[in-house]
């Protein structure tokens, strides 16, 4: 008892998601382009953004590593969702199932400090990400979760995509909170991608269901994952990326380029579109802080229309997706629903 109690007194400021729809930032943006350094750079990758959004072929890829959606930002990207400004999402598991759909079967993320006892943590089972919490045995039963959806799913290999998809089912069919990145591009038809699927919650879940079912199980198959995000780029060759930091999401993006052209398709467009917010340094030669000028001397990124920001997400992000929510060039886009696309193909196959 006396525990519960200690442990109530870190878990009880939640994080509050930050609402892009209720702070025109437009002024405030078009007044960072007369600055200098990170101010004008922001400017530019919003307008670059706001481009992806006029521009109605154009495919809108929102890559997500770092702990983004446990930092306040679920709702930026929900609201991008539930206005067509978002045709694909490539993310780390971490962000999808860890923290959104950690979130959807009610659970909270919880306001920490940096200078807490992660001794005393660790006996109160609280992880610390940063400056928030997680009740770790709230993140255990997401973890079963996820065991819970594989046991009921056909043994077979699946794209993280197709699972997530079943992740989507699972809230609606239960009656979870749908106001879910899992949920609104299940809705949507937005496809999502987890590469490192494995890294997350879900991997402690799908090891649990392959332990106890070792001759018919669920698999994720990352290659499977590259071949249906390619198939993508094959079928709406204009593209643009809008990265929240770097690391597998990034490269796998901007791979498909590369991977259109190895499977015959060499007339296939670099992305048109690039914006990356990063705090990573490009001088150790590490992917996650690499140029987007460096991509196109890998013919993956054009470098009319590129732009890196180096600041940190929680700052970047609702500026540059508020500015280009208010600039309203989202309206008039129509859902592209890749997920129907790949998975009559899957049928068709």
């Amino acid at each position: 008892m006396q525990k519960d109690v200690k442990k109530g007194e870190f878990l009880k400021e939640p994080i509050q998601h930050i609402e892009i729809k209720k702070h025109n930032v437009v002024p405030m943006v078009e007044q960072m382009a007369e600055m200098a350094f990170q101010a004008r750079n922001l400017a530019r990758a919003a307008s670059i953004v706001d481009l992806m959004q006029q521009d109605k072929e154009c495919a809108v890829i929102l890559t997500l590593a770092g702990s983004l959606i446990s930092a306040g930002l679920k709702q930026v990207i929900i609201d991008m969702l539930d206005n067509n400004m978002v045709d694909v999402i490539v993310s780390t598991g971490a962000n999808i199932v860890d923290q959104d759909f950690f979130e959807a079967l009610g659970f909270k993320h919880y306001k920490g400090s940096q200078f807490a006892d992660d001794s005393e943590l660790r006996e109160l089972a609280i992880d610390r990400i940063y400056d928030t919490y997680i009740d770790e045995d709230d993140l255990r039963i997401c973890d079963d979760t996820t065991a819970i959806i594989a046991n009921s799913m056909q043994p077979g290999a699946y794209s993280s995509r197709e699972f997530i998809v079943e992740m989507g089912k699972y809230i609606e069919q239960n009656g979870h909170d749908r106001n879910s990145i899992v949920y609104k591009a299940y809705e949507k038809g937005v496809p999502i991608f987890c590469p490192a699927f494995s890294d997350c919650s879900a991997g402690f879940g799908l090891v649990h269901h392959q332990w106890n079912n070792p001759d018919r199980h669920v698999s994720i198959d990352s290659v499977k994952d590259f071949r249906e995000l390619t198939k993508i780029k094959i079928e709406n060759d204009k593209t643009g990326i809008f990265m929240i930091g770097g690391g597998v999401p990034k490269n796998f993006t901007q791979d498909i380029v590369v991977a259109a052209e190895v499977l015959g398709y060499e007339d296939v467009s670099m992305h048109t579109y690039a914006v990356q917010i990063t705090v990573a340094d490009e001088r150790d030669g590490a992917l996650s802080g690499s140029t987007l000028k460096e991509a196109s001397s890998w013919g993956k990124v054009d470098t009319v229309f590129e732009q890196m920001v180096y600041a940190e997400a929680t700052l970047a992000m609702p500026l540059i997706a508020g500015y280009a929510y208010h600039k309203g060039n989202w309206q008039g886009r129509v859902a592209k629903n890749f997920n129907a696309m790949l998975d009559a193909k899957t049928v068709n196959a």
